[in-house]
């Protein structure tokens, strides 16, 4: 129950409201406010703020703020009254609705929804919150009303606990100031601003309040003594001028102090004056320069405090000439000078003052925001349907998702619990096994909405599956399922690889690239991959598979030669081939030929490699090559050696040389090779540059000492530094 004087209190403030509306609402509207006061009476009688003032004051409060600071009418009132309204218990929606209308319920359950937002980590995320209030509110004024709420609060902090008002201060810190700059709500911008200093760092404002009040007659002197010479000179010139001063705000001058790093009496711009012409738009421009002279010729400018954003008006339109001069006692003074119409843009237009301070934002929030602006300016316009104004549409296709540490994800509308669990980690969300949203429990598939609080449920047991690509909506969650089973696949696929070796060597059955083909082929798969996976996951019937390969041997399609099974290597039989190498025991005639990838002579170590369709290939044990081929093909290696032979067999090998080039070079090397050793030349090309030469030369030799004694007496021709044989 309330005192008689509580009593009293509360109709004064109610009957304040209803003749401060007497202007702005018919007699029905009125008579509404009066029905939603009985509401808000009813349901919240004997409640009180933590100060112990009734809780209806506060209402009632709100409510004047809205109409009165804000310009906002009946429609907004209503729920101003109402908000403190239980839905659940008190009234239902459908209530309030069909007794005020359905604006007004929209409102509430808006405000109800934005008021349920956990703001203890704000500051690490203000924009993120900015952009979920658009995507949370249906009608515009239910964040009109929560900057009115969130004014009062601010200046009535003994209503409060000290933690929950310390919040409140945070959330009108890094959100509702930007959002009031924005809408052009100057005043109210400047008053959340020292309310903020004043809870956050009291002992500072104080004193800087001190001494502003303290030396206020004087800058009042100050600023007369300053204005009047450039009034008299703007009159003399024939400009019509009008000339606003202040003291620069609390926080402002605060700002300054830390920027500048002085003391208050030190600060470099205390004061500000701005001069508006009232000029033509033909006119305007020159007016502005004209009026920048006078100041200048009566007061020293601080030439790098000029700032021409008439010539070169900012992106966002902004035009005004800005400079800095210093008065009569040496105080700073920031003159700006402009025309009434870009007076108008700056202050009410595009190209506001929180656009040209802070820089370009995101437009999908800005655009909307000077839609609101555009309204507050034009009233008439604030009972409209909110959908024939793209409220939201620039934002609607992103939902703002909380942790439990009160940290805002944003993702894309029709994300789900798993698209949640893989934005906060890979680890998260490769074990998701559901959540906790809004503290119910619900299934991995759960569509998010705007505003969920979601606790991930994870299990050591769970991994990705395929299943889960046909549900998640985010292009971050999908590509990370698919990076896992992708590498699940590998390691199965190894696993599978394994397992197909020891089978195959159990059923004694060799494999090589051709019976791989076969195999890769004859179960349809599109790559050795799936095919070693399909082995893994038992999707291969390892019965079919040795039947299979069995009918591959018995049609002689493996390949790996035996000493005691001479018949696999008689396709490569070549009766009357010079026979100078031996190729294993007991195999003899066959067809070989030498690579060319490292051209192997009699004296080299070499091997023979079994190909598919070419006979063998013999390779230097040091070839490029001969690494890959005998880690990856060993069963497809054979044992080669030289035969000793008397015939004189000729070889073709390759030599490199580099050095000086020297006067008759070409000659003397040439004379060593044929001349001197009688061996033949096939090729032979040299390049020469700034005194350097490097050749290469294709010679045909018996074996490796006739090779060494030739490139031994190359080294000694006068120029010749090095001589390789080229692999």
């Amino acid at each position: 129950m309330y005192t008689p004087d509580e009593q009293k209190q509360i109709e004064d403030a109610l009957k304040d409201l209803l003749l401060g509306m007497r202007e702005i609402a018919t007699v029905q509207e009125l008579q509404k406010v009066q029905t939603a006061f009985d509401w808000a009476l009813k349901v919240t009688k004997g409640k009180r703020m933590f100060s112990g003032r009734p809780y209806v004051l506060h209402l009632i409060d709100i409510a004047e703020i809205s109409v009165k600071e804000i310009g906002l009418r009946t429609s907004s009132v209503l729920p101003a009254l109402l908000h403190g309204v239980d839905l659940k218990s008190d009234y239902s929606i459908d209530q309030v609705k069909a007794e005020f209308g359905e604006n007004v319920g929209v409102i509430i359950s808006g405000f109800n929804k934005v008021s349920e937002l956990r703001t203890e980590r704000i500051s690490f995320q203000s924009d993120n919150f900015r952009k979920l209030f658009l995507t949370l509110i249906e009608d515009i004024r239910v964040i009109l009303l929560k900057i009115a709420h969130r004014l009062h609060d601010l200046r009535n902090p003994s209503d409060y606990e000290p933690a929950l008002l310390t919040n409140f201060v945070h959330e009108v810190k890094y959100l509702y100031i930007p959002i009031v700059h924005r809408l052009g709500l100057y005043k109210i911008k400047a008053e959340f601003e020292e309310r903020v200093m004043k809870h956050e760092n009291p002992d500072i404002y104080q004193s800087i309040s001190d001494k502003i009040a303290a030396s206020m007659s004087k800058q009042e002197a100050l600023m007369m003594d300053f204005i009047q010479p450039i009034q008299r000179d703007l009159i003399a010139n024939g400009l019509d001028c009008t000339i606003k001063w202040r003291t620069k705000s609390i926080p402002s001058i605060y700002a300054k102090m830390r920027t500048q790093n002085v003391e208050f009496e030190q600060v470099y711009d205390l004061f500000a004056i701005r001069i508006i012409s009232k000029s033509t738009p033909k006119k305007e421009k020159e007016d502005c320069w004209r009026a920048y002279s006078i100041v200048t010729d009566k007061y020293t400018p601080n030439p790098k405090r000029l700032r021409d954003w008439i010539t070169s008006p900012k992106a966002s339109g902004y035009e005004s000439l800005h400079t800095t001069v210093k008065a009569s006692d040496d105080k700073w003074v920031e003159v700006q000078i402009r025309s009434e119409r870009m007076d108008e843009v700056a202050e009410k237009g595009q190209a506001a003052h929180w656009q040209y301070k802070d820089g370009v934002r995101k437009r999908e929030t800005d655009d909307w925001l000077n839609q609101v602006r555009d309204i507050l300016e034009n009233p008439e316009q604030i009972n409209f349907d909110a959908s024939s104004h793209g409220v939201g549409q620039a934002v609607s296709d992103k939902i703002f998702i909380f942790t439990p540490n009160g940290d805002l994800k944003q993702l894309s509308k029709g994300a789900t619990v798993l698209d949640f669990a893989y934005e906060v980690h890979t680890k998260v969300g490769d074990t998701c096994n559901g959540a906790r949203v809004n503290n119910k429990i619900v299934p991995i598939r759960h569509l998010l909405q705007n505003g969920d609080k979601v606790e991930i449920i994870t299990s050591k047991k769970q991994m990705p599956k395929h299943d889960w690509l046909a549900f998640v909506n985010t292009e971050r969650a999908k590509s990370k399922i698919k990076r896992y089973l992708k590498e699940q696949e590998s390691k199965e696929a190894e696993f599978g690889k394994a397992v197909l070796m020891r089978k195959a060597k159990n059923w004694k059955i060799t494999l090589n690239d051709d019976t791989f083909n076969q195999l890769v082929k004859h179960f349809k798969t599109p790559n050795a991959i799936e095919f070693y996976h399909m082995i893994a996951t038992e999707k291969i019937d390892m019965v079919d598979l040795k039947k299979f390969l069995v009918s591959l041997s018995d049609d002689d399609k493996t390949v790996k030669p035996k000493p005691d099974e001479s018949f696999e290597i008689k396709k490569y039989l070549a009766p009357g081939s010079e026979d100078y190498l031996i190729i294993e025991e007991g195999i003899a005639n066959v067809d070989y030929k030498l690579s060319k990838c490292c051209n192997p002579i009699p004296g080299d170590q070499v091997f023979g490699f079994v190909t598919i369709s070419n006979g063998i290939s013999i390779h230097r044990l040091n070839c490029p090559n001969a690494a890959s081929l005998r880690e990856r093909y060993n069963y497809r290696v054979l044992q080669v050696k030289w035969r000793e032979s008397k015939d004189n067999n000729i070889f073709q090998t390759g030599i490199k040389l580099s050095g000086r080039d020297v006067l008759g070079l070409v000659g003397e090397i040439t004379k060593v090779i044929s001349g001197d050793l009688k061996v033949n030349m096939r090729s032979i090309s040299f390049d020469s540059k700034d005194g350097h030469f490097d050749g290469k030369i294709v010679v045909q030799i018996k074996d490796t000492d006739h090779l060494d004694q030739l490139m031994h007496k190359l080294s000694k021709v006068n120029g010749v530094e090095k001589v390789n044989r080229v692999d």
